[in-house]
């Protein structure tokens, strides 16, 4: 990357958390190597709309040529969007979601997070209009794009993934899953396309 990149933001995807294995990982690397960057990894509420209003107010006086956001599979879908806001921003998707409109009308109702079953949320009908209304996928790319794509995901299809993000440098991985469980492998071609090698001790 030609610039120093001073911010960082993780989004998470859809019934997951900041306490997901990738942003840990995210987090625990960034604390390890560049604890001088701010990382930010919020918990994104349902609605898509608050999701996004949150992210922007957190993010509004961020400086667009001087961050970076990773984003996993719904996370994807938001970073995407937040590229579009941050003119200049570097963008790392991990499996993103291509169609969430599409692809989450099904799980309308009560959900349960992924790591803690205990923590339920409703996922509403008008969440999906919500979705509908934060789609950039008609628009060039505003920034660098890196997309990390497993063909053995489960959930979404590789090749609508490959497809929707064909103008980002792709790097398409044989098997694997959705949750991209071999993460720390890639952690160092995430933070390098992001401008954020390790300093030396």
């Amino acid at each position: 990357m030609p610039h120093t990149t001073t911010h960082l933001l993780y989004l998470h995807g859809f019934r997951s958390s900041p306490r997901s294995a990738k942003a840990r990982q995210m987090a625990d690397w960034m604390a390890a190597h560049r604890p001088d960057v701010r990382f930010w990894c919020p918990q994104l509420p349902p609605s898509p709309r608050d999701a996004m209003a949150l992210v922007a107010q957190g993010i509004a006086d961020w400086p667009a040529q001087r961050m970076a956001v990773v984003g996993s599979s719904l996370g994807g879908f938001y970073a995407s969007w937040v590229a579009q806001h941050k003119p200049g921003c570097a963008s790392v998707l991990l499996n993103p979601a291509v169609d969430p409109a599409r692809d989450l009308e099904r799980y309308i109702g009560q959900q349960t997070a992924w790591h803690d079953p205990s923590e339920q949320f409703y996922f509403r009908p008008e969440y999906i209009a919500e979705l509908r209304a934060l789609e950039v996928r008609t628009l060039p790319a505003a920034g660098p794009e890196l997309a990390i794509i497993a063909k053995g995901d489960e959930l979404l299809d590789w090749r609508e993934m490959a497809a929707r993000h064909a103008a980002a440098r792709v790097v398409l991985l044989e098997g694997g899953d959705h949750a991209l469980s071999d993460f720390a492998e890639h952690i160092g071609t995430v933070v390098a396309f992001c401008g954020l090698d390790a300093r030396p001790a």
